[in-house]
């Protein structure tokens, strides 16, 4: 397994927010059907054992039905607050009040503040408007400081453009999606642009749920050459493009293994090899519904 001390790089976002750029997330594997009162012991130890190797980078959301787990890891992990950067988002279903979704969110997680706060998805919209208005709340919760970062995940170039159009302070994160076989056309490099930092949820798909596909041999060269799991590369191509990373395991050692993506880096050519190995695929693997099977945005 991987040392425990290997550094995490951090990035900063354009309100001057650090943020470190391997997380661990509680979505997906460790959500929960509902919202019970009874605690669910395995996933806060799963949290106590992401933080005990490192991940101080925790990644919440309100639909996944656990942050009372991840707020009682923290507790019962002892880190000191200021060395954690803990990200939760509101859920569609709460979008016609925001402020109150938030506040319930700190409560479960027992927390005054959170680092980063966001817009789980865009699909709560119709209009222009309705971006505009939900997102003139996130910049109330960021002024009143128990945010200190606020962003969305899940939108397209429109939904920012509607969002940007009215803001006083632009989003610093737009979370997506984002992986070899699913590189979104045109958003990146609008991002960039806005300077608005992309992070990535299910980064290892083209090692997982999308194999095989037409980047496994580069993959697998890429592995041997620096002496990890073609897992660690998937991460590595994530980070390497500035692009903040969010994975999960409840297998201590694997989580522990990811980790030696801090220990090496792709080199401009093989970060764009892997970019053009992946596109001949189209995998999503999330939200399908709300896509056509061949939109790629």
């Amino acid at each position: 397994m991987a040392g425990i001390d290997t550094p995490i790089p951090e990035l900063k976002l354009n309100d001057g927010t650090m943020i470190p750029m391997l997380g661990y997330g509680i979505g997906t594997a460790w959500s929960k059907s509902s919202d019970t009162s009874s605690v669910d012991r395995k996933i806060v130890e799963g949290v106590k054992i992401a933080i005990r190797l490192g991940y101080h980078h925790l990644d919440a959301a309100e639909s996944y039905n656990n942050e009372a787990e991840m707020g009682v890891a923290i507790k019962e992990s002892k880190v000191e607050r200021q060395k954690l950067f803990v990200t939760t988002k509101v859920a569609l279903s709460s979008m016609a009040d925001i402020q109150e979704s938030f506040n319930s969110s700190l409560k479960k997680l027992q927390l005054d503040y959170v680092d980063l706060y966001l817009i789980h998805a865009p699909f709560f919209a119709k209009t222009d408007e309705d971006f505009q208005k939900a997102w003139a709340v996130m910049e109330e919760i960021k002024t009143s400081g128990k945010a200190r970062s606020i962003g969305v995940s899940n939108y397209l170039e429109k939904h920012l453009k509607a969002t940007l159009a009215t803001a006083k302070i632009a989003p610093s994160v737009n979370q997506i999606e984002y992986h070899p076989y699913l590189q979104h056309g045109d958003l990146i490099p609008f991002h960039r642009s806005k300077k608005i930092a992309t992070a990535a949820y299910a980064p290892l798909t083209a090692v997982t749920k999308a194999k095989p596909g037409p980047a496994d041999e580069l993959l697998a060269f890429l592995a041997k050459k620096y002496y990890v799991s073609e897992g660690e590369v998937a991460l590595r191509w994530c980070i390497d493009q500035d692009v903040v990373t969010i994975t999960t395991s409840g297998k201590e050692e694997r989580l522990s293994d990811y980790l030696r993506a801090m220990r090496f880096t792709l080199n401009p050519k093989e970060i764009n090899d892997l970019a053009e190995a992946g596109k001949p695929k189209f995998y999503r693997g999330f939200w399908q519904a709300k896509f056509n099977k061949d939109d790629r945005s």
